[in-house]
């Protein structure tokens, strides 16, 4: 069973005491989730990351890999070779934080069409209530 999320007072710094909160303000972006998928077959180099995932930017790649660095789900190993060789690798934490997240991955990929859908018949709806 999940603990309930402890209360927060407003304007308080919650992230420090709710543990949920506190990892999900690193995975939850846009690209953190699609970077430990990516590195679920093994090491790879930045630029077969940004290969993988694809619409991704250098910067935003390079921000999002030193995030999941300083958080330990992900390792950094740079090559002493011109020009430097810079691998990545998910940690132990990162393999077992992407375990707890194959169940969410697994429903997205089996309701994706569901809930585009609802989000269609949703912006329809919105668009004659206008």
């Amino acid at each position: 069973m999940i603990r309930p999320l402890p209360p927060v007072a407003p304007g308080s710094d919650c992230g420090s005491r709710c543990p949920v909160r506190d990892v999900l303000d690193c995975i939850g972006d846009k690209w953190s989730l699609l970077v430990l998928v990516s590195l679920e077959g093994g090491t790879l180099r930045f630029t077969e990351l940004k290969r993988t995932i694809g619409d991704v930017s250098q910067r935003m790649l390079a921000q999002t890999l030193r995030s999941l660095e300083r958080d330990g789900y992900v390792s950094r190993r740079i090559h002493a070779t011109v020009p430097p060789r810079v691998e990545y690798t998910l940690t132990e934490l990162g393999r077992t934080l992407l375990e707890g997240l194959l169940p969410l991955l697994s429903w997205a990929n089996e309701n994706h069409e569901r809930v585009r859908g609802a989000r269609h018949e949703y912006d329809k709806r919105a668009a004659v209530e206008g």
